[in-house]
Formats: structure tokens, sequence, C-alpha cells
């Protein structure tokens, strides 16, 4: 049956949380919503009590498992719930993290209202770390976007202008399909790699200052480098070649207005991925050399085409230099730079 909203939700071996997502999802006060579970072939019970709320909830008709051949990744089990999804909108949630009950109520008032193409919550982050307990509010102030490159415009205007994550905005499944997008096959930044792109696809787009999402940031979860005690340097180089891919892929929006400030967010983005590798180089076995290091900030951009930007040349120039200079200064003003910023 067709429904408004699809979410989607990515399962791998997230028994010990799975309870506290369904029961945040399925207390949705909005009624048409199909709850998609992507099982990534786990070996815990996850999907056991996925199946337990599909026979006794009252909602449960409306839980589809589509199971992968094998385990895949989150990159890989977005884009199959982005294939399979029956919504018109889909919005993409973390299997250990929380809603709002009124989460897609909200945000679908507003889709409905302007025919958004994507509609962004505000989120908080809850920090679980240490037995100790954080909490911090991202929230967007109530905002309109209905121009050609308007959003896009905003969204890169600066570095941490718009969340990375891929959850807790409502978007039209076609514009996943009808433009090819697609999450790369990783578990780590995958959201980065979609999410860069995805202002460059959508005109009317709304922000909201409701907290509709709550992050759970827990010791030892992949999304956060800086907690964990051993970190394999494939995982991570996997994750720099998917952010190369990025890279490659900038012509596309080479003529637009906002470029200037795109790329500055494309190479921003590979200078905090430089300073997280410095600051967890303890932990990153076998270790990064300062060649590696500089080598991530190589420019798609040459010399030139730098110079040549309508705007912002001073910040891309120096962007562009850390990726030309000789190892050990390139990584010695990074590392001081970083520690200005709090990044090391």
């Amino acid at each position: 049956m067709p429904y408004e909203v699809t979410i989607g939700i990515p399962v791998y071996n997230v028994e010990r949380f799975i309870r506290q997502t369904l029961d945040s999802v399925m207390a949705q006060t909005f009624q048409n919503i199909e709850f998609l579970i992507c099982d990534d072939c786990g070996t815990d019970s996850s999907i056991d009590i996925v199946r337990e709320y599909q026979h006794t909830h009252p909602r449960g008709k409306d839980i589809r498992i589509v199971r992968q051949p094998r385990n895949m990744g989150l990159g890989n089990g977005r884009n199959r719930m982005i294939a399979e999804a029956c919504g018109r909108y889909i919005y993409f949630m973390d299997a250990d993290d929380i809603l709002s009950p009124d989460s897609i109520q909200l945000l679908m008032e507003q889709a409905i209202r302007y025919d958004a193409d994507m509609v962004y919550g505000s989120m908080e982050k809850i920090l679980l770390y240490d037995n100790n307990r954080h909490e911090k509010n991202a929230n967007y102030f109530y905002m309109y976007f209905s121009k050609e490159d308007e959003f896009a415009s905003w969204a890169y205007r600066k570095y941490d202008g718009l969340q990375a994550s891929t959850c807790n905005f409502l978007i039209k499944v076609d514009i996943f399909k009808n433009n090819d997008i697609r999450y790369k096959p990783i578990n780590y930044w995958e959201d980065f790699t979609t999410t860069i792109d995805i202002p460059t696809y959508v005109t009317r787009v709304v922000m909201i200052p409701n907290v509709t999402y709550y992050y759970i940031c827990r010791e030892g979860s992949m999304s956060n480098y800086q907690h964990r005690s051993h970190i394999d340097k494939t995982e991570i180089q996997q994750t720099i070649n998917a952010m190369a891919l990025v890279k490659q892929s900038v012509d596309r929006v080479k003529e637009k207005p906002y470029f200037h400030k795109y790329i500055f967010k494309v190479m921003m983005t590979h200078f905090y991925m430089v300073c997280a590798i410095l600051k967890s180089k303890k932990a990153v076995s076998p270790s990064f050399t300062r060649r590696e290091l500089r080598d991530i900030m190589s420019s798609p951009l040459s010399f030139t085409e730098t110079i040549s930007l309508k705007g912002w040349k001073c910040k891309n120039l120096a962007l562009f230099m850390l990726g030309i200079l000789p190892s050990t200064i390139s990584i010695l003003i990074i590392k001081m730079s970083g520690k200005i910023k709090g990044l090391i």
C-alpha cells in the first residue's frame, strides 16, 4: 500500500537499544507511516525483537523487514531502503536513537504546506561517555527556501551550517531516485558523502526549530573516533576514498554561484578528517605517514582555478596550499590550526 512517509532504520547488532527506538517510532502521532527495517544480517536478537513488534504492536502491520544477502554496511542498507520505500517521503534514523512523538507530524505539516522537497528538524545530541551524560542542542531558526540555488548558498555559507548526518530530515524519495543519488558502501561518514551534495538537488526546503531527533552517542560507537581505543587504518581509508569521490564530482556544480562555498566546505571536511586522525593517532593502526595525511588535502582544483573562484579566494587558497606543501610543513600547519580550533 502507498504511504506518505517511510521511516528507514538499518539494523545490525543493536538488541540493547532497538526497543527504545521502536517504541519512539511506533508512538508517532502521524499515522500514515511505513516502518522499513533493513536487516543487515547481525548475530544478535535485534530482528527477533522487530518481529515481536510486528506481531504484537497495534501498528505492527506497518512494519516491513527487508533482509540483505549478507552484512553489507550502512551505506548499502540506506540504498536498499531507498529502492524499497513505499512512502512519498523517506526519513532515515539510526537503530539506537529516539524520535519525539510528534517528529513526523511536525515535519509533514511543513512538507504538505509548501510541497517541500526536504524538511529539516532540529536535533539534540546526547553524549554518554565515562558514565556521564551531556546534552547539546543544534537548533535551526524557522526558515523556508523556494528559489533556485537559495538553499545551497545558505547551506555552504560555513562549515557547520548544516548537519552532516543523514538522520532527521524528511526528503522526497524521488529526489534520490530521479537524480541517482546513493550512499557510498562504507560505515563511517557515509552520511557526508551524500548529504554534502543533497542541497544542490533541492529547491523548496523548510527548517524548523523543534527538536525532533535525539542522537545518542555512546562509547565505542563508530561515529566517534575520539572515544575508541582501536581504529583500523583500513576503515579510515575507506572513508577517505569515498570522500575523494566527492572531490572528483565537483565539476557538476562548478558554474553555480555558490561553488566557492561548496569547495571550501568539501576541503574543510578533509581538514577536519586529518585533525581527527592526528588526535586519535595512538589508536590508529597501522599509523598514517605525514605524506599520506598531506595527500588527503589534495584539492580537486588547480592553482589557476582556485585563484579564479568568484569568492573566498584566500580561504580556498590556504586549503589548496596544504595539499602541495612539503608534508612536514603541511602537517605542522594543520596541527597548529587544529589546536587553535580545539580539534586536536
